[in-house]
């Protein structure tokens, strides 16, 4: 007969108690409760705020297109602000991306140009418009400026990572036939990158197609400008026209960049 050798019961609880995040919790639980106190959160704001909009959102209806010139040339100046601002955007981000990228740049250049990088995505675009406003004026040319600031931070620092990303082996089959360094960034460097690249530039278009509208209301022109026009002006059903009119604009310019994704990747 075999005899049965008895293993040791394991009676330790299957989930055992974490103090640490039972205590981290509290904490946060705690100063949330004392951030809402000092903000001044009561349910006599939310139930008085609750009224206000409604009164609000019955004005907005129906909607007022009469408007339809102004509009239209609000969108059309938006939609150029986004264009200029993504196209010169990109350029200047290649050759910033490149120099901060690490794993072909040496430090000296890459840790400097990643300085810069992280300086123009400091600041969010509508703080950037403000300043150009001040500086150069109300108008198109503010927002634009304040569009490419904000895509140089944000294609600059994925278009280095896309490339620190990239497989060496290729990189140094180039090398080895002997081409010098421009070659090997077509060569090796852009056919890795390039998918990702377009992504990168889509999805800026559209990002910078909807802040158009938010640095319009600070100067920087477009619907935005618009846009603050009508609330001034207490015309809130031309304030829901244009709502509606730069909703159906995100919607189309999403899917046309899904479509150049397909189209081009």
């Amino acid at each position: 007969m075999s005899h049965l050798t008895h293993q040791p019961v394991n009676r330790s609880k299957p989930f055992s108690s974490n103090w640490t995040a039972r205590i981290g919790w509290c904490l946060l639980a705690f100063y949330l409760v004392y951030a809402c106190s000092q903000l001044g959160f009561s349910a006599e704001r939310f139930s008085a705020g609750i009224e206000h909009g409604q009164r609000f959102l019955t004005r907005m209806f129906p909607p007022n297109f009469g408007r339809w010139q102004l509009i239209v040339s609000g969108i059309a100046e938006s939609l150029q602000i986004a264009v200029i601002a993504t196209f010169v955007g990109i350029l200047i981000s290649l050759p910033i991306g490149l120099m901060a990228a690490r794993n072909l740049m040496p430090a000296w250049i890459s840790w400097p140009t990643r300085a810069f990088i992280a300086l123009c995505r400091s600041f969010h675009p509508i703080i950037v418009a403000i300043l150009f406003v001040k500086a150069i004026g109300f108008g198109a040319l503010a927002g634009v400026m304040a569009l490419i600031v904000a895509s140089i931070g944000f294609i600059s620092k994925l278009f280095a990572e896309a490339i620190e990303e990239i497989s060496a082996k290729q990189v140094e089959s180039v090398r080895a036939t002997g081409a010098g360094f421009l070659s090997v960034l077509i060569m090796g460097v852009q056919p890795q990158v390039l998918p990702r690249f377009i992504g990168f530039a889509t999805y800026q278009l559209d990002s910078n197609l909807r802040n158009s509208t938010m640095v319009g209301i600070v100067g920087g022109g477009g619907i935005g400008a618009s846009l603050f026009t009508a609330y001034q002006r207490f015309d809130f059903d031309v304030v829901l026209a244009i709502l509606i009119v730069i909703v159906s604009l995100i919607m189309i310019a999403e899917i046309l960049s899904g479509w150049a994704r397909k189209v081009f990747q």
